[in-house]
């Protein structure tokens, strides 16, 4: 078995610490410890160590209020909760959310601990006794459980209520639209050009689906004892039921190959050897889920644009001053690697 450690808690980063003796009264247990996730650009996720084992909390960052729509603690918590009673198991048990901000300044919530392997970029060096055969395995795996995840009835098991699919691409294409025009700090070109085409090449929605909406290799929980075998999903913030095909573009987004530039390269691992292409990825979810995949290319496009608005509003939020996280300060380049994979992939035709 390959050894190494997966998305340790280290010390909590200065600046977003929490208040132990708050959070002990208000969970009423108590807290041995309190660390941080250091992996992730979005909401806060720590590790509270107790006496009978260990909890994970979510909260969104200082300056989230800012950004419309986004870093919705009651919405991430309620996502779990419904999927819960539904049945689906590949997720953490929540355990409490909260609204008041007397407790450590924002909402959160807190949840089960779920321990396994997650493979992140910087697992590169640790990874060298993982054989192709073994990537690809693994690579299928994430595609399948997609399949499955998309494969649920919304309609039995009452997930429809998460969302309103009737219009969905058409608000979402909009609406990170408006998001970037709201948080952009520099002119860019391709960002203007990729907006411009996505609001004329607008497919119609398909039957709908749940969607996670920030599927990757980062936000699964492998088996230690069988990697291919995904023991829970995380990060539900932005799930809601919609077209899955733009849940299949957001995880092509972040699929970087093996000749894609350095940025598009330390978001993930899917560029090392033995993993699918972006091209095979898309013709196995085809081929298992039945879906029609012919309109690829705009799924692709706006996954881009969206991640790049995502990172534009952490790039603003470091640039206005609400937070000092050094890993923020060159965030720009990354916005502008986004764009450019998405106008290409438009100008191209190709995924």
């Amino acid at each position: 078995m390959q050894t190494f450690e997966s998305d340790k808690p280290t010390s909590v980063r200065i600046g977003e610490e929490l208040d132990i003796q708050a959070l002990s009264a208000f969970l009423n247990i108590n807290i041995l410890e309190i660390s941080q996730f250091p992996g992730g650009y979005s909401n806060l996720t720590y590790c509270l160590k107790t006496e009978t084992g260990e909890l994970v909390l979510r909260k969104p960052p200082h300056g989230a209020k800012e950004i419309k729509g986004g870093h919705d603690m009651s919405r991430e918590y309620k996502v779990l909760t419904m999927l819960k009673a539904a049945g689906y198991q590949k997720i953490p048990n929540p355990i409490v959310f909260t609204e008041d901000e007397n407790i450590i300044g924002t909402p959160f919530y807190v949840m089960e601990r779920v321990q396994g392997i997650i493979l992140r970029a910087k697992d590169i060096p640790n990874l060298k006794d993982f054989s192709p055969e073994k990537m690809k395995q693994i690579s299928i795996a994430l595609v399948d459980n997609l399949v499955e995840f998309h494969a649920i009835d919304i309609n039995k098991t009452g997930l429809n209520q998460l969302g309103k699919p009737e219009g969905y691409i058409k608000r979402q294409v909009e609406g990170w639209i408006a998001r970037y025009k709201a948080s952009e700090t520099d002119e860019l070109e391709d960002m203007k050009k990729l907006g411009e085409w996505l609001h004329q090449n607008m497919p119609q929605d398909a039957a709908p689906a749940m969607i996670h909406n920030d599927y990757k290799y980062d936000n699964v929980v492998l088996n230690e004892e069988n990697l291919t075998e995904i023991k829970a999903v995380l990060d539900w913030e932005m799930t809601t039921v919609g077209d899955p095909l733009m849940d299949l573009g957001a995880m092509l987004s972040y699929w970087s190959e093996i000749n894609d530039g350095t940025f598009a390269k330390s978001f993930n691992l899917t560029w090392l050897p033995g993993n699918l292409t972006r091209n095979e990825l898309v013709a196995h979810y085809a081929q298992k889920s039945g879906r029609d995949v012919s309109n690829i290319v705009f799924f692709y496009a706006f996954g881009t644009f969206k991640n790049a608005v995502i990172v534009q509003q952490i790039y603003a939020r470091y640039k206005r001053g609400l937070t000092q996280d050094p890993r923020f300060k060159d965030l720009l380049h990354g916005v502008k690697s986004f764009a450019k994979s998405g106008v290409k992939a438009i100008e191209s035709g190709e995924i």
